[in-house]
């Protein structure tokens, strides 16, 4: 399997099942790379911030000549990326830029929202209630994004090849429960 799309709730560990992900497979793992990459071809610097925003604390409302531009970029770029192959895309739309493209695997990572809430609360040093606030913040600005550019809903569970709740597993247990399934697919296919 040459790309694996990682896409992932906040607090769900999904950023360190990727780092797990990458010691198994030595992939490489691109991530806001994107971001900055596809601003600059869209030649709109302004829209990096607001992809970055994930709570929608600076307010930044790009027009829509400008999120298509930067849409087309990214899209674009992960085209160049699947070329190289042995990559790890992490969010970004993955999952539908290569939606039904051979050789792609798309993962998603959950996780209860009190646990994820949990997770936020010790690595920040914040209360349960901002950590759940920031988490209700950064799920709503996903399912925007996703919705707003490219119709579909986030958490639908047609755009994944496999979800994992780290409520049951640590990272490294679904990184290997990945590669386990790119496995059979791959026995599958021979």
């Amino acid at each position: 399997m040459a790309i694996i799309t990682i896409s992932r709730q906040l607090g769900s560990l999904g950023d360190e099942v990727a780092l797990a992900l990458q010691r198994k497979l030595n992939y490489r793992i691109v991530n806001r790379e994107i971001i900055n990459q596809a601003a600059q071809r869209a030649r709109k610097p302004e829209i990096a911030l607001a992809t970055i925003d994930d709570l929608g604390l600076f307010g930044l409302q790009p027009d829509i000549k400008s999120r298509l531009a930067y849409n087309q970029a990214v899209s674009d770029i992960m085209e160049e990326i699947t070329r190289r192959g042995n990559t790890i895309i992490i969010g970004r739309a993955g999952q539908i830029i290569l939606r039904g493209r051979a050789g792609v695997f798309h993962a998603m990572v959950i996780a209860p929202a009190w646990l994820r809430a949990e997770r936020i609360s010790k690595a920040l040093g914040i209360s349960l209630d901002s950590a759940l606030a920031q988490i209700k913040a950064s799920d709503q600005s996903r399912r925007k994004y996703l919705k707003r550019n490219y119709g579909v809903a986030w958490d639908d569970p047609e755009l994944y090849d496999l979800i994992l709740n780290t409520e049951r597993f640590n990272p490294e247990q679904a990184a290997s429960l990945i590669c386990h399934a790119l496995e059979q697919i791959e026995m599958s296919v021979s």
